[in-house]
């Protein structure tokens, strides 16, 4: 169990729940302003852990956290799925009529469109993170102002749910990644599922070659993610998540990718995630940030 988890994000956010969902109630968490500093405290050791969201079910991929795992030395050792519930937030007292502007992080807002929509009057203002508006606003009394945070926020820093569930869909998920160093990594003893890098050569057919050859080995392949390659316009890398039974399924698949393929690596094999067991384990009661600074 790592003693330091390092989070995107600060007291009252997503990333906070999941990092609790995940490792439990010891670790101390170390909130982070951006991703990429995330990934350097498990790069320079000051935390054992990371955690990392990459996707959310409305929003869709966070392209920039895809070029940080190709290029830090981590390696991804788990994921965890957390059931993502936005509701706007005000100061207490405040009525729907009085909302001038609305603070959140982008994706945040990206998932709630049709309700902001909805006021195309508010001004809608791009944060750092959503548990963070929500301790701007407490501390600031700002009037007027809204936030799009989860319930927990709300509960931490004494402001209204003005409006419940502004989220566009009820199924609403992001998808984080647990991380750790490359050189102390270790797998998972009952891994089954990996997340590969590699690059497809650019001519006619060459990605239609290895989805066949994955499809040939019977693999689910659960996620494949393109992004660009820097200093090569029009190229791209790709990020596959493929899903296995025994491990001996993997290694016989990147055998038979490698001739297909360039640059070919494997970023990391862990135990898949579960939604059911993120739906339940969301109904717990939530737990406090611990104070531990970045």
């Amino acid at each position: 169990m790592p003693q330091h988890v390092s989070i995107q994000g600060f007291q009252g956010s997503f990333h906070e729940v999941a990092a609790r969902q995940y490792f439990g109630a010891q670790p101390a968490l170390l909130p982070c302003a951006t991703f990429a500093a995330v990934v350097a405290h498990v790069v320079n050791g000051t935390a054992e852990a990371g955690l990392m969201a990459m996707e959310n079910s409305l929003a869709g991929s966070i392209l920039p956290n895809y070029l940080l795992l190709e290029r830090a030395a981590v390696r991804v050792t788990g994921e965890v799925y957390l059931p993502i519930h936005q509701h706007l937030l005000a100061l207490p007292g405040t009525t729907l009529a009085e909302v001038q502007a609305v603070h959140s992080h982008p994706m945040a807002l990206r998932q709630c469109g049709d309700f902001l929509d909805r006021h195309p009057h508010w001004k809608l203002v791009e944060t750092d993170d959503t548990g963070h508006s929500a301790q701007l606003l407490a501390e600031n009394q700002t009037p007027g102002v809204a936030v799009v945070a989860g319930a927990q926020a709300a509960e931490q820093f004494g402001l209204q749910i003005l409006a419940p569930a502004i989220h566009d869909d009820p199924h609403n998920y992001t998808r984080f990644l647990v991380l750790e160093r490359a050189e102390t990594a270790t797998t998972h003893p009952q891994a089954d599922k990996a997340s590969l890098y590699f690059h497809a050569p650019h001519a006619p057919g060459s990605l239609a070659r290895v989805l066949t050859r994955v499809a040939a080995h019977g693999l689910n392949l659960s996620k494949l993610q393109s992004c660009p390659r820097p200093g090569q316009p029009w190229h791209y890398g790709f990020h596959a998540d493929v899903e296995f039974d025994e491990l001996s399924q993997l290694n016989s698949l990147l055998a038979d990718l490698a001739p297909v393929t360039e640059a070919l690596r494997v970023l990391g094999t862990y135990q898949r995630g579960s939604m059911a067991t993120a739906m339940a384990e969301s109904t717990t009661p939530h737990l406090a940030l611990n104070p531990t600074n970045a």
